[in-house]
């Protein structure tokens, strides 16, 4: 399933979103651009599990936020940024730029972290804003469950464009999540099928639990009771 786009438009301009999709591509230009010289970039900047907990200074530390700004490859950025596009855009708009900014690199790094506590002995490198995604999409959860979403199932090379509720799409998503992470455990296979399912699994849990606390409260006018006006 691709996820199109959503029936839920925002209110204003979503700069903070923007800014982090273009910081991404900026990144992952960088990445190109370097060649062979990728890899070792790669492997600096990205979080591995095993090298982090036998070394926790401040370099290791810093790799569960520079990761979060590398990518594997075309359809690995795309793939993330079309979701940050789609989803993005309405949970900044519920919590302003700055508490969104905030937001979305505090799930980044939890995500990490979850990674790294199911995957702990992992010498692989890992990378990708996804984790920070998801922390993005357990919000819009919250805030939106009734939105619907315009997405594109193939079929025998065909496009079929099914409008799924946002409560059932993004569940069944985090459900994968949680089967794919639980297969990996039991069959041994750290980073299984090269994606860091327990990353989106927890940066998914902790967008739901900490979206009360950054979205924006909306001014109410108070209605007094007409002995409050004598006249």
């Amino acid at each position: 399933m691709i996820p199109l786009y959503d029936n839920v438009q925002a209110r204003s301009f979503p700069f903070v979103n923007w800014a982090i999709i273009l910081a991404n591509i900026a990144f992952f230009l960088i990445e190109v651009a370097l060649g062979p010289d990728a890899e070792r970039f790669v492997t600096v900047f990205a979080v591995v599990p095993a090298r982090l907990l036998a070394n926790p200074g401040p370099d290791q530390i810093a790799t569960l936020f520079t990761s979060m700004f590398l990518h594997g490859g075309w359809s690995h950025l795309l793939s993330n940024m079309l979701a940050l596009y789609i989803f993005g855009d309405n949970v900044e708009d519920r919590m302003g730029g700055g508490r969104y900014l905030t937001f979305y690199i505090i799930c980044g790094l939890i995500a990490a972290l979850t990674h790294v506590l199911f995957n702990p002995d992992s010498p692989i490198p890992t990378i990708g804003a996804s984790g920070a995604i998801s922390g993005v999409l357990g919000a819009y959860l919250i805030l939106y469950p009734t939105a619907r979403v315009i997405t594109l199932i193939p079929i025998f090379f065909l496009p079929w464009f099914v409008e799924i509720p946002a409560l059932v799409y993004l569940g069944v998503w985090f459900l994968s999540q949680l089967l794919n992470g639980t297969l990996a455990i039991i069959i041994g296979a750290q980073g299984f099928g090269g994606v860091a399912w327990w990353a989106h699994a927890g940066g998914f849990v902790a967008g739901i639990v900490l979206v009360g606390l950054f979205i924006q409260r909306r001014n109410r006018r108070r209605v007094y009771a007409d002995e409050y006006w004598p006249w």
